[in-house]
């Protein structure tokens, strides 16, 4: 006696089916994966106010003024030693570029430079003056806020 079962297996409409679903979340996931232009843009305010900080606190463990120099390609730090400006050799503060670039850069208040570049100086001192530097790029901006006494955020 040959009796035949029915074969088992996936019907192609089941098949259909399940990789529609795949492309769905696989779709979903590649677009919450690529940032998108205010994303950068707060990913690079966050890194420069935790950067401001660390080199806030390197002017006061070295003794020395530490500049912050920002243009609308990027931004770099820089100490001041025997009266000459310059980059400091140190990973975490090395010179980088906007995810962005070209950006509009606002300093408020400003410090009176006409160059293409901004410069903050962090003194010796713990105290600084608050500044609020606005980071634009076409219709989208952040805010870094500096409230003087060590405290840098992203707004």
């Amino acid at each position: 006696m040959n009796i035949r079962h029915g074969q088992r297996g996936f019907t192609l409409l089941e098949l259909l089916v399940v990789l529609m679903i795949f492309g769905l979340i696989l779709g979903a996931v590649t677009i919450n994966a690529v940032p998108g232009q205010q994303q950068r843009l707060e990913n690079d305010a966050r890194r420069i106010a935790l950067l401001l900080q660390l080199a806030r606190d390197e002017a006061i463990v070295r003794n020395l003024p530490v500049a912050f120099e920002v243009d609308q390609n990027g931004y770099r730090f820089l100490v001041r030693e025997d009266r000459i400006w310059s980059p400091i050799k140190d990973d975490m503060l090395r010179e980088r570029s906007f995810q962005t670039a070209p950006v509009q850069l606002l300093l408020q208040p400003k410090n009176g430079d006409t160059s293409t570049a901004m410069r903050i100086i962090f003194g010796r001192e713990p105290v600084d003056k608050p500044f609020l530097l606005t980071i634009k790029s076409d219709d989208k901006q952040v805010s870094v806020r500096a409230d003087g006494i060590g405290h840098f955020s992203m707004e």
